[in-house]
């Protein structure tokens, strides 16, 4: 199997890329290097920079490369910078994607995972999330992800396209040997946010209320750990590759959820030093708590997320941020 992965260049594709490396997998990476990082790539990886919806380059790529599936990370994650430049969202998560997709049918490959998100979803009803909840996003990042989704069954139909849409919950962590690290610009996830904190390489971290509805009065969120993630693409692709029409869509979680106040403790036991923080009103929007129910992603793929001790996800975030100072 040839993968063709966009995105690879960021923190969650360029996991998986070192996973189908570990695997002796035939790998190819696009990136438009816009928020990917060439220095996370393997030297022996080919690599094409452009954008996804560049047909001419796209094109080029998969003549050169043969891919036989496509697994799309690339797009745009930030869930505030969505609602005050949705025209960024529509047009790099959406207008982007059926640009790739188009590629992807002109080439012949039927195999295609995405990356969504658990923003499909909007504001939960239940302690926990399944993949029959009502899908009712709350934010533009939310609707082009599900616009992508529905995109995806409609190409599906019409040019017999396999296809998973992976809905992630919280990200996290890093590869253990450090030599991989989230390095968004700006930074909008917890866990690198109040380790650079409690490193002092970033600013004290804000936590939005601590009077909600759960034990500690901080959000509950469920953590999966990066290297989790990357399994689960691969083996959402054997599953793909094993089954004529197959359209998949599963959340990617623990199924456990994790406070704030958790993360902050955590944090500070593994650097040996507090988060420092700065209590800030709730934010309009999030949900007191968000955790997946992942049996479906059990039944179906066989996977479940291997990292349960959060301890372990943060030493491993702890470890590459720190490895990320040393190289400067």
């Amino acid at each position: 199997m040839r993968v063709l992965v966009t995105g690879g260049a960021g923190y969650i594709g360029s996991h998986f890329v070192r996973l189908l490396v570990e695997r002796d997998i035939e790998v190819a990476v696009v990136d438009s290097l816009a928020a990917g990082h060439s220095d996370a790539l393997p030297a022996s990886v080919p690599f094409v920079q452009c954008e996804v919806g560049d047909r001419r380059a796209m094109n080029e790529a998969f003549a050169r490369l043969h891919p036989d599936a496509v697994v799309h990370f690339a797009g745009l994650i930030q869930v505030g910078e969505s609602v005050t430049r949705p025209d960024l969202y529509w047009a790099g998560n959406v207008v982007q994607t059926l640009g790739l997709l188009d590629a992807v049918v002109a080439a012949g490959v039927r195999t295609f995972v995405f990356s969504s998100t658990a923003a499909v979803y909007g504001e939960p009803r239940t302690p926990l999330i399944d993949e029959t909840h009502p899908l009712e996003p709350i934010n533009p990042y939310g609707l082009t992800k599900l616009a992508v989704e529905r995109a995806l069954a409609d190409y599906a139909h019409a040019f017999g396209l396999r296809f998973a849409a992976l809905r992630y919950f919280n990200a996290s962590g890093a590869h253990p040997s450090g030599e991989l690290a989230e390095r968004h610009h700006p930074e909008t996830h917890l866990i690198p946010l109040a380790v650079n904190a409690a490193l002092g390489d970033g600013p004290r971290l804000r936590v939005f209320g601590d009077d909600w509805p759960t034990a500690d009065g901080t959000c509950v969120r469920d953590y999966i750990h990066v290297c989790d993630l990357a399994e689960a693409h691969l083996r959402a692709l054997e599953h793909l590759q094993a089954t004529d029409g197959a359209r998949l869509r599963l959340n990617l979680g623990t199924g456990h959820g994790v406070s704030v106040r958790q993360i902050l403790d955590c944090v500070g036991e593994v650097v040996g030093t507090p988060v420092p923080y700065d209590l800030a009103p709730r934010r309009a929007g999030d949900p007191a708590q968000l955790v997946a129910a992942v049996g479906r992603s059990a039944e179906v793929l066989g996977w479940r997320a291997a990292h349960q001790d959060l301890r372990v996800t943060i030493e491993d975030a702890v470890r590459s941020a720190r490895a990320l100072r040393r190289r400067g």
